[in-house]
């Protein structure tokens, strides 16, 4: 993905610590003017996990800032929350996921480790996507077709995710990516599981169609309070980011519908002048 610099884009973020739990291991991140949202899902017991989730969301965000990719700036935070446990920083056992989104004028990137899922919806066709594939013991079983799509949502062994950020008997870790060109719009939603474990596929689809024209904080607030009416049993992060305005093409031009017909209309004055000549 090229470095050109971002439109700041329209977003929502909140974070919720739920019903049960005393505190909030999840951390979010919102930087419009460096193109970078993230939302990371901390673990390790009382304060290691908010320690772990903070750390990668400072080490992502400076590294973003160096010019470094994404996905090297997710494995660098995975290496500075290892050193922060040598140090005797939060705890040997913390770790955290991570799901970010890297965006420029008109292409985005997300990346991840873990559970913490990207979504996009595209109100043209109508449809909710899941952009990121679970580092999970039940992805893996589901991908093996050991279980069925159906079975996922209710296993008792979904919350048992097979790498994360920190995790010290891993050197490295694998961060997945995938990168879209952004069409007028699409909005990307990023969440911790403390609402994906709660709230399937179909509900949160049902959601954001029934919701995608309100506001983003709006549509974050709706989805964290479905999470918290559903027992609220987790830490519940959303982000919520629209499309730029104007799509930037990769020469720089933005790729509105009036240029388009435009472009059409001299294509097709130039065939009408071309078939007089020839009669």
């Amino acid at each position: 993905m090229d470095k050109s610099i971002p439109q700041k884009l329209e977003y929502g973020a909140g974070t919720n610590v739920g019903l049960v739990r005393s505190n909030n291991e999840d951390t979010y991140l919102a930087a419009p003017e460096h193109g970078l949202w993230l939302i990371a899902d901390g673990m390790g017991g009382h304060d290691a996990g908010e320690v772990a989730s903070s750390i990668v969301k400072e080490s992502v965000l400076q590294s973003v800032k160096d010019g470094i990719s994404l996905k090297d700036a997710i494995r660098q935070s995975h290496l500075d929350v290892k050193e922060a446990a040598r140090q005797n920083i939060g705890s040997p056992n913390m770790g955290t996921t991570i799901v970010a989104l890297l965006t420029n004028s008109h292409t985005y990137q997300i990346g991840w480790v873990g559970d913490s899922r990207a979504y996009l919806w595209d109100p043209l066709s109508q449809k909710f996507t899941q952009l990121s594939k679970d580092h999970s013991y039940v992805q893996a079983l589901l991908d093996s077709g050991v279980i069925t799509p159906e079975e996922v949502q209710h296993h008792a062994q979904k919350n048992i995710i097979t790498q994360s950020l920190g995790v010290s008997e891993l050197e490295d870790v694998q961060v997945d990516t995938i990168e879209g060109q952004w069409r007028t719009g699409q909005k990307i939603i990023l969440c911790s599981d403390g609402l994906s474990d709660l709230v399937d596929h179909k509900e949160l689809s049902d959601i954001v169609r029934k919701h995608h024209s309100r506001s983003n904080q709006e549509l974050v607030d709706t989805l964290i309070e479905t999470a918290l009416g559903k027992g609220g049993i987790d830490n519940v992060s959303v982000e919520v980011i629209s499309a730029p305005s104007q799509i930037q093409t990769a020469t720089g031009n933005a790729a509105t519908p009036s240029r388009i017909v435009f472009a059409g209309g001299i294509i097709l004055l130039a065939m009408l002048v071309a078939w007089a000549f020839l009669q």
